[in-house]
């Protein structure tokens, strides 16, 4: 049965992060992936590609989760996998990433954006919205 449950792959450079939300979303019943950075990301897609991927926008870089997500939505076996982005660049630089209309989001190549830290709540909903699931 396990077969059967959605993947979501988890990017982000901050174990705690990746621990954390990894526990929410197998208790909500999705097999998690994680990756420490867009590499390993690509290497665990080459494997399996997820349903799912929540990644982080500083990473290796202060854009790197854009690049990423540009890349993932440019390539055919990626391009209609839902990227949610989530980030602390706010609170760590004062920079405000957060988009404000379906063009900003459009423009940074994700379905869904979350500051850090991220709501088990609200996150579980996102998902389950993007993936189309009813909750139980």
């Amino acid at each position: 049965m396990s077969d059967t449950k959605r993947l979501i792959l988890i990017v982000d450079d901050d174990f705690d992060f990746l621990e954390i939300n990894r526990i929410i979303l197998e208790k909500a019943g999705y097999r998690v992936a994680t990756a420490a950075d867009p590499a390993e990301a690509q290497a665990r897609i080459a494997d399996e590609v997820p349903d799912l991927i929540i990644t982080d926008l500083m990473m290796d870089s202060l854009d790197a989760g854009f690049s990423f997500s540009a890349s993932l939505k440019g390539d055919p076996q990626t391009a209609a996998v839902p990227i949610i982005m989530s980030t602390s660049v706010s609170s760590a630089l004062g920079l405000d990433f957060r988009p404000r209309s379906a063009e900003d989001m459009e423009k940074m190549r994700v379905d869904a954006y979350f500051d850090k830290p991220i709501d088990g709540g609200a996150l579980l909903a996102k998902v389950a919205e993007l993936l189309g699931d009813r909750p139980d």
